[in-house]
């Protein structure tokens, strides 16, 4: 059994039934915002093209149907105060979109409780939208003691927008279970140049360090060692004690096979200064001062607003295209404050993967949930992209059909899933199909097979029903149309003896950089896919469809490059 988990589905189904009470470390949730929006996965053209095809992923718009009366009355009728909340949101509200997606939020909410350790902390990221309704029923679940932060991360840059201050952040509700006991690691950021030229201002004239001077005293008499004199100076006439900075005991802790701390407190400071962090003043009376150096300090500790963390801007190589795709600066900031390695992070809205793709890179276990095969064929891609193939040993995929009777469930329920689906078996994108575009094109693969790097395609249709040869004749006039080298039908049935036919009257590929053949036109059963089958194309090094996430690690293999056309 791996550590890490990819669920498809229902974040709510999948919560109730496959995650434990008590059984992980942090929550990180970023789910629609109730913006109205429908929100589309971009994807730029591999061939230089300027347009851009994009294929809608999901929308945010809630309405107060049926199921959202569903949710709501379950959620009341369970009582406590979450019920309360509700009633009173309904209240103020009515039954309007707004209430539709607290609804949804409420019973998602109480699960994400249900599986926190009490040691776990959750981040909800959301912005001015809806955070003040969230806020309220974050308080609901959670407990108002519970509730650590608002954090406000700015997420643009400035502009106009009519008749209001410009939108510019987004926010994020930090809450944890037991604050009490709650893992926290503190972060620091960078100091700015002004702080370091105004308080760092002293030089080591040997290394040529950064210091500053700062108090080697505490307030308060104290009668033992700590009230004594040291060197002349008895740190009681001012009403003050020895006290050496926290930060030594960690930096400079091993003394000749000893900590710091266990040496007597003159031994301490005659240490400090036998390594030259003590500074005496020129008068002979004076106080001595520590010499805190910039290279030991680990920056000013965060506060509640972020401006240091940009924005995914388009050219950014972690940009993959997914809507409201978040920086991964922002996670591994949230998982480094909130868990230790090993723990386990949990993102029931996962999209593209950004937290998981995070939590494996700094050793967390982790749980992706997400409703769409395309978010999860994304997250797929991302983390091979990212790891290698080996990764795919280290998670586990549940929730998608692993048999010809599942997969028909699937296509019956929601053709569109089946179809994604389908495609994210062959790594393969799917298109938009625009109203009144040319059909036969529900996906595509990009490859590169010469050194000159022309981008070539391989064009696929999916088809959940019954096929015949007219279908192949139909695929090898959009592979004709379209100019690509090769075109693919995924079916559910098993091919038929003149289908076969007609793809084997189309001929072969043939790829001038890798000196293969590669039928034309090609049949792939959902049975095949399953049994490991997959596209017969150039792909061994030039399979170019998603935007590959950076690589997380240097790979200490030999480079293979790709060879000349004729060699």
């Amino acid at each position: 059994m791996t550590d890490n988990l990819l669920y498809y589905g229902d974040n709510l189904d999948v919560l109730r039934r496959h995650v434990k009470d008590e059984s992980v470390d942090l929550v990180y949730l970023d789910p629609p915002f109730n913006s109205n929006a429908t929100y589309n996965v971009l994807f730029a053209e591999q061939s230089g093209d300027r347009a851009a095809a994009q294929i809608k992923a999901f929308g945010d718009t809630w309405l107060w149907d049926q199921e959202a009366a569903r949710q709501y009355e379950e959620v009341v009728e369970a009582g406590g105060q979450v019920s309360r909340a509700l009633q009173a949101f309904r209240t103020l509200l009515g039954e309007n979109n707004m209430m539709a997606y607290l609804a949804m939020m409420a019973p998602r909410l109480v699960e994400l409780r249900r599986v926190l350790k009490e040691t776990g902390s959750i981040y909800l990221h959301c912005d001015p939208t809806a955070s003040h309704y969230l806020k309220l029923l974050m308080d609901a679940v959670f407990g108002a003691r519970s509730f650590r932060n608002e954090l406000i991360w700015k997420r643009t840059t400035a502009h106009n927008s009519a008749k209001r201050f410009g939108p510019v952040h987004d926010s994020l509700l930090y809450y944890c279970k037991d604050p009490a006991r709650a893992v926290w690691n503190v972060q620091h950021g960078e100091y700015t140049d002004h702080y370091v030229a105004s308080k760092y201002r002293y030089l080591d004239p040997k290394t040529g360090q950064r210091y500053r001077l700062s108090d080697l005293t505490g307030a308060g008499v104290r009668h033992g060692a700590s009230g004594g004199a040291w060197r002349g100076y008895n740190p009681t006439t001012i009403g003050r004690h020895w006290q050496v900075p926290s930060y030594c005991y960690d930096k400079y802790r091993q003394i000749e096979g000893r900590d710091l701390a266990d040496l007597p407190l003159v031994d301490r400071l005659d240490e400090l200064e036998r390594i030259g962090l003590i500074h005496w003043p020129e008068k002979t009376d004076g106080k001595p001062e520590h010499k805190r150096y910039l290279e030991d300090m680990p920056g000013v500790p965060l506060q509640d607003v972020w401006t240091d963390i940009e924005p995914i801007n388009a050219r950014a190589a972690e940009r993959l295209g997914y809507p409201t795709q978040k920086p991964e600066p922002v996670l591994e900031r949230i998982i480094l404050a909130s868990t230790n390695e090993g723990d386990v992070v949990l993102d029931p809205f996962c999209g593209c993967g950004t937290t998981v793709a995070v939590a494996q890179r700094l050793k967390r276990r982790w749980i992706g949930i997400d409703v769409t095969h395309l978010a999860i064929t994304l997250i797929r891609h991302r983390l091979q992209s990212a790891y290698g193939e080996q990764v795919a040993g280290e998670y586990q995929v549940i929730g998608e059909p692993t048999c010809v009777p599942d997969a028909e469930a699937l296509a019956e329920s929601d053709p569109y899933q089946f179809q994604w689906w389908a495609l994210g078996l062959v790594g393969a994108r799917p298109v938009e199909q625009k109203k009144g575009a040319d059909k036969g094109i529900d996906g595509r693969l990009y490859f590169h097979d010469e050194a000159k790097g022309a981008t070539k395609q391989v064009i696929i249709s999916v088809k959940a029903g019954g096929t015949g040869a007219a279908h192949m004749r139909d695929l090898r006039g959009v592979v004709e149309r379209e100019k690509a080298q090769i075109g693919v039908l995924l079916t559910m049935q098993e091919p038929t003896g003149p289908m076969r036919k007609e793809a084997a009257s189309s001929g072969f590929y043939e790829s001038p950089g890798w000196h293969t053949k590669h039928p034309r036109l090609q049949i792939l059963t959902v049975a095949d896919l399953l049994g490991g089958a997959a596209i017969d194309y150039p792909s061994r090094f030039g399979n170019v469809t998603f935007k590959a996430a950076p690589r997380a690690k240097q790979d200490q293999g030999q480079t293979l490059e790709l060879p000349l056309s004729g060699e």
